[in-house]
């Protein structure tokens, strides 16, 4: 009965070839559990992120830990930059070393170890109690088991559920890192409003702590995945694993067919990495004009999602709706809430009916525009008529605030999830493990850059910070130019017409080029210029 409705309901938000040719049984109720189980992995970083930025302007923080002595507004802002941002840091070292701890320890058991760890590093938050030593090393610690995460949830994710509905249950990430950052943001405004005396900032800290024993108890009962088993060699565990998840016996057509596409991938994958290290690897993404546009791409992807300023807002609401003329403290906490649920209600909407339909690009190129107008209307209504404490808030001043929400939705129709899809889609299969690690370092790399300056860019780079939406928007601006020049659009595209769509033949191994010969690229061109037109006829029939 379970497995009914749940393929009832992905039938009903899904539309496309597996889900009308799949088996019925495979869209049970298991995948969901896997997606959801590995989730609060996800939501580990939409907390901690988010919960931050509400403890540092409670006055019982400031006192607690001596920040209400600083000397001056860029001294604080210094300080609150440095207690937020070291998650940021601890991230990168987490992501840095999660893609060989997965690959050794599985990714199973990595999520395990990355719960554990952002414990304890949620123990030191809570527990610092006026001393900034113990603050930085618990945010650090928790990010490091938050990068991991990052890197390994998606990675679970995609290699346990089926492939009709793969994009929907990995994009789930997103949406567990934005409702991770709602219940932060009203968490923090319940324990403004009822809390008192240092249990204000406390009770926060530590409920960080819930996703990460949520993740460890509910991936405890889960699967290991069942393609790492089978690049163990466990070849009867991996099928047993695969035929649990589908629901299905193992005899059954459909998991002997989707195993046998395991064994056939996992060879060829053998024989083109045989004899090729890191540095052969490295040689080959950076010296053919193909995969150097990739691994650029990628980067550049990543660089400007964190330019957005959403992590900014994620990070230090309070401030920004303060600086936009939002009096008191508890009401610039609900205004961060009222943001963070904008961001889960866009991200539901988008992922459910309009991932596979608007394409990569154009959600990127609409997206842009979009933020850029929110983030230069808000930049210049601070410039041009600056809040002023005790008079009342002008209407462009609500217009301005809306601007906020508005921009939070757009994130998630476009520069939110996209990044991540694209990222992990468009790279050569050669190259594939090493274009999306670096893409993820890139991004923590970033996240901890615009992380760390912006409260002080909120103090020095104009009256009330009015600088620091401009310099947003207009990177918004430039993000729009990059993809309309240097972006195509994948959606629709095979993964084996990625390497024709940007000019790359795969080459490097006799068997494999002996396997190609016969009119490569030719073949490779024309099956990418068939999907293409295929997409544009299809797109001409619907208007």
């Amino acid at each position: 009965m379970a497995n009914n409705l749940s393929y009832r309901f992905f039938s009903k938000v899904v539309h496309n070839e597996a889900m009308r040719t799949d088996p019925p049984e495979i869209y049970g109720w298991r995948s969901t559990v896997i997606a959801l189980s590995a989730g609060w992995g996800a939501m580990l970083f939409g907390m901690d992120s988010s919960m931050i930025s509400g403890v540092v302007v409670l006055p019982q923080f400031l006192r607690r830990f001596g920040l209400d002595k600083a000397n001056g507004a860029v001294a604080l802002a210094n300080l609150q930059a440095n207690i937020v941002s070291t998650l940021q840091a601890g991230c990168f070292a987490g992501a840095i070393v999660a893609a060989p701890m997965a690959d050794k320890l599985g990714r199973r058991v990595s999520l395990l170890i990355a719960g554990v760890i952002v414990l304890v590093g949620v123990i030191l938050q809570f527990s610092a109690w006026g001393h900034l030593a113990p603050m930085y090393v618990g945010r650090f610690i928790n990010g490091f088991g938050v990068g991991i995460c990052s890197t390994v949830v998606p990675t679970y994710v995609s290699e346990n559920v089926p492939r009709g509905i793969r994009g929907l249950l990995t994009g789930c990430y997103q949406w567990f890192i934005v409702t991770g950052g709602m219940i932060a943001f009203w968490t923090n405004y319940g324990a403004d409003l009822h809390l008192p005396g240092d249990s204000a900032w406390i009770v926060p800290l530590a409920v960080q702590g819930i996703p990460a024993c949520l993740l460890v108890g509910c991936i405890w009962y889960c699967n290991e995945s069942p393609r790492w088993l089978a690049k163990q060699d466990r070849w009867e565990d991996a099928k047993r694993v695969l035929s649990h998840v589908r629901n299905l016996p193992p005899t059954h057509e459909y998991v002997e067919h989707e195993f046998s596409e395991m064994v056939r991938q996992l060879e060829n994958e053998k024989l083109l990495m045989q004899g090729a290290g890191f540095k052969v690897l490295m040689k080959e993404m950076w010296t053919i004009p193909g995969n150097r546009k990739r691994a650029l791409i990628s980067i550049t992807l990543m660089i400007c999602q964190q330019m957005t300023g959403t992590n900014a807002i994620n990070s230090y609401a309070p401030l920004m709706f303060r600086n936009m003329g939002i009096v008191g403290r508890s009401t610039g906490l609900f205004a961060t809430g009222i943001y963070g649920i904008v961001k889960v209600v866009s991200c539901t909407i988008f992922l459910l009916f309009l991932a596979d339909t608007l394409g990569r690009r154009r959600s990127l190129l609409w997206t842009s525009v979009g933020q850029c107008i929110c983030m230069l209307f808000i930049g210049l209504f601070i410039r041009i008529k600056p809040p002023v404490r005790g008079v009342p808030t002008p209407p462009v001043g609500y217009v301005a605030l809306a601007c906020i929400y508005i921009f939070a939705a757009m994130f998630q129709f476009g520069w939110g999830p996209v990044c991540w899809i694209y990222c992990s889609e468009i790279p050569t299969a050669r190259l594939r493990a090493i274009n999306v690690s670096m893409a993820a370092s890139t991004q923590w790399l970033f996240n901890f850059v615009v992380t760390r300056a912006v409260p002080t860019m909120l103090v020095t780079v104009g009256a009330h910070g009015f600088g620091t939406y401009i310099i947003f928007g207009t990177f918004a601006f430039t993000m729009f130019l990059f993809v309309w020049f240097f972006v195509p659009e994948t959606k629709g595209l095979s993964l084996e017409a990625m390497d024709a769509l940007f000019g790359v033949v795969p080459h490097g191994n006799a068997s494999v080029e002996s396997g190609m010969r016969s009119g490569s690229r030719d073949s490779l061109e024309k099956e990418a210029a068939t999907q293409i037109e295929t997409m544009n006829n299809k797109s001409s029939e619907r208007n």
